[in-house]
């Protein structure tokens, strides 16, 4: 992918610094990922038809959109217009932060499915992403097409960085804040961003996983 540094908050130097760091990481875990990406996929197919990965476009960096993958964690083909709905309740307000964020029973999710939703273990195929160099290891969440046709304007800063596996709304917020303070959320980290925030978030991830803080 071809940056415009003029619409994003990165310089040369701070661009590339950063995606040594991400392949950097990627590469001395994949030990650990190759036997860890084959057992999900095993698991996937075991339960249910359908492909390994579910695919979708998210907006990235200048709001550019690009395919994100995800380990399927739904019965293939299913209906995407409910989760459509309970997003525009939550952006709304409609939603009571404390039960009512996370789409919670939702029929169309596998076993399977619960389980890497609960571990966080379906986004780790934003990996792919990552190589590819749509996505980075920290930033804002990526946000499905329909998700970002509710922003306001002020939400559009939240662009000038790459989407990420985790960052600030998913250590300190995940699951339990309104909409408006998770952009809020993402937006500090982008006018404090350094690298050392990304490392210190990428520590700081780690617990709140194990801990399946507001998973479902």
């Amino acid at each position: 992918m071809i940056i415009n540094k003029r619409n994003s908050i990165y310089g040369t130097w701070e661009y590339l610094l950063k995606r040594i760091c991400d392949l950097t990481l990627i590469f001395i875990s994949l030990p650990f990922l190759i036997p860890l990406f084959s057992l999900i996929a095993i698991a996937i197919k075991l339960e249910s038809k359908g492909p390994v990965f579910f695919k979708q476009k998210r907006a990235g960096i200048d709001c550019i959109p690009f395919e994100c993958y995800k380990f399927r964690s739904m019965y293939a083909n299913a209906d995407e217009s409910v989760h459509r709905e309970h997003i525009k309740e939550y952006v709304s307000g409609k939603l009571d932060i404390k039960t009512d964020v996370k789409l919670l029973h939702d029929k169309r999710v596998t076993r399977v499915g619960k389980f890497l939703r609960k571990t966080s273990l379906d986004e780790f195929a934003q990996l792919i992403n990552v190589v590819k160099g749509e996505m980075s290891l920290v930033g804002p969440r990526p946000l499905p097409l329909y998700e970002v046709d509710q922003f306001s304007l002020w939400h559009s800063e939240r662009f000038l960085v790459f989407p990420g596996m985790t960052g600030v709304w998913q250590v300190y917020g995940r699951g339990r804040v309104t909409f408006d303070d998770q952009l809020r959320m993402d937006i500090s980290y982008i006018r404090n961003w350094s690298i050392w925030l990304d490392i210190r978030l990428l520590i700081q991830t780690v617990p709140a996983v194990l801990l399946a803080k507001g998973a479902a």
